[in-house]
Parts: structure tokens; sequence; C-alpha cells
């Protein structure tokens, strides 16, 4: 459906803020994806539990505008017919969330430009509708963990196997592809690089790979997909680079010199205790069905706002603290254990 962006009750000074990504960015409380009478995404406190882009809609909606929260989208074949025909493709696929975000679950780096779900030129279309306001925007590009993560056992075999250097240069290639097609249409966006972080860090790995040896190999691996993504935004002005292993290991840490897990636990006030754990209660930094949990997204918003602050002189309000404190105890409280 068309949507008529310049009616949105937004604030004149709100940044546009849109998202090209996999299921990192896709926001828990659609209900047009994941079934509203499900635990499916969110987990059991799903109502509750919000994705990184959620937290900032809720905390910094009057300076980051990620568009209304819409039902919007088409099935992925929809979409290109309506493109060959020379028509709008909008969103694919269907979904519920904010408007200008395109990431959806199980995306790869293939969907950045091509196919049936392809996200960046729908939402260059998309941001053409509104030209003067995207001359000040950001656009988040956080992809790859999908084409990364399953070679888990290569990398810790070989860092340097044919098979991690041609994932590490396709996406880096679709991704520079992604940033010149946006930049094509909307020079002055600013758009923020995001790298992935290491798998071996997952609760569900923790018996696999303990050895120096493969967790070195590991990290090396990672480290030079994370290299190639990093030196995209080299030497522009308008691109910067968030480095997500890093932000990961400042709170909850990594594993040892031995390969065997060894990790902090996060304190959010006198009362929130966050452990590198799996579950749907807000004191384990993953869910149960291993996507990242409420306080590992309150986290990650505190520090993207202080990202684009830094990379971008953007006139941002930083997350205290204090301030995200008060913002997850309410959410956590009723997850408390009886008598606790």
């Amino acid at each position: 459906m068309p949507h008529d962006t310049s009616s949105r009750p937004v604030s004149s000074s709100a940044i546009p803020l849109a998202v090209l990504g996999d299921s990192n960015s896709h926001s828990y409380q659609d209900n047009a994806w994941f079934p509203a009478d499900t635990t499916e995404r969110g987990g059991s406190l799903r109502s509750r539990t919000f994705q990184w882009i959620e937290v900032l809609a809720r905390l910094r909606g009057q300076q980051l505008d990620p568009g209304p929260w819409v039902r919007w989208g088409r099935p992925g074949v929809v979409a290109l017919a309506r493109e060959w025909m020379g028509l709008s493709g909008g969103r694919a696929p269907r979904k519920e969330d904010y408007l200008y975000n395109f990431a959806n679950s199980g995306a790869a780096c293939k969907n950045l430009m091509g196919g049936r779900f392809r996200q960046a030129p729908r939402l260059v279309a998309l941001m053409d509708q509104e030209p003067e306001r995207w001359a000040r925007g950001v656009v988040v590009i956080r992809i790859g963990l999908n084409n990364w993560g399953g070679l888990l056992d290569l990398q810790a075999r070989d860092p340097n196997a044919p098979e991690l250097r041609e994932a590490t240069a396709y996406c880096a290639g679709e991704i520079g592809a992604a940033v010149r097609r946006i930049h094509a249409a909307h020079p002055a966006t600013r758009i923020l690089l995001v790298g992935i972080g290491n798998e071996a860090d997952d609760p569900a790995n923790f018996e696999r790979w303990q050895s120096a040896a493969e967790t070195r190999n590991i990290r090396t691996a990672l480290d030079g997909f994370n290299a190639a993504i990093r030196q995209l935004a080299e030497g522009d002005a308008r691109l910067a680079y968030f480095d997500d292993l890093a932000w990961f290991e400042s709170h909850w840490g990594s594993r040892n010199a031995e390969g065997k897990p060894d990790y902090k636990t996060v304190e959010i006030g006198p009362e929130l205790r966050v452990t590198n754990t799996i579950g749907d209660d807000p004191r384990n930094a993953l869910l149960a069905d291993l996507h990242t949990g409420l306080v590992w997204n309150a986290l990650w918003a505190q520090a993207l706002v202080s990202r684009l602050r830094e990379a971008f002189g953007l006139p941002l309000t930083p997350i205290g603290d204090e301030e995200l404190r008060r913002f997850l105890e309410p959410l956590a409280a009723p997850a408390r254990a009886p008598g606790s």
C-alpha cells in the first residue's frame, strides 16, 4: 500500500533511521510474521521483550524516527512481479514493524540487493518519497551472521579456508553494493555498518571448540570477516563501523585462552544481573530460541546511540545507565521467581 509519510506525527528534528538486516533487527512484536498466540521470537515473555530498534523507539523515538508501526509488505514473488511491471515492490516479505525497518528473519547477504526479498533497492524507493529528510538520515546495515555462523567447524580447523574467504568477499561485496545503491540516490545519508559477533560465545556452543587452537582459529577467521566490513567504511565520513564483537566482550567477556567459557555477569542497578545464558527470563543474555534477549538489546541500543553521536556527530541524547535501569527493571520484575 502507498504511504503518506508527510502526515506522520513526528518531531521535525527527528533523524530518519532505516535498517537492513536479519533476525538481529527484526522487531519481536511483529504479529504478522510471528503469530500473536505463539511465543515464537521474543519468547514466553514476548510482550515485554524488545528488539533493539523497539527499545530505541521507546527511549529515543523523538530523536530517531524508524517510521510508524505498520503491517505492510507483500510475498516476495508478488513484489518481484510488480517490479517487473514497473510498479513499486514495497517491502517483502510482509511483516508488522517500523516502516523503515526492512530487516527480516532468515535474511542473508544475498537478500541485500537481489532476489525476491531484496532490501536495499526497496528501501531506497521508500526513501525517494522524502529525499530532503533522508539527507540527514541514517541507515544501519547489520547482516552476515547467517552466511558465517554455519561455518564454525571450518573456522576452528582452518581460518584461511577458501570457503571462508569466499563468504567474506561475498558479504563485503553485497554490503558494498547496498551502500553504493543508497548513496547513488541519497548521497548525504549516513550509513552504519555493523560487524558480526562470535557464535562460539553462544551458550548453546559452550561444549564445542574447547581448545586454545580452535578458539584462536575461530577468532582469526572472524577478525578477517569483520575487517572486510570495517574496510568498507574507511575514508568516507558518511560511513562508520560498529564493532559488535568488541561490544559483546566489553559486557560479557569471552572464552579464556584455553577455549573454556569464562564469561562475566552484567549488572543493571542493584537488582538485575544478566549472565551469558539461555532462557526467556531477562536475566539471560539470550532467549530460549537463541535470539538476543531484552537486556542485550537495550544495551545494544544504548551503544548504538553512542556510536551515532561519535561517528556522525548526531545531536542525540545519550542513553544513560540510570535511564536504562528505569526502563528495564519494570520489564524484568514480572519474571522474578516467587519470594525473590
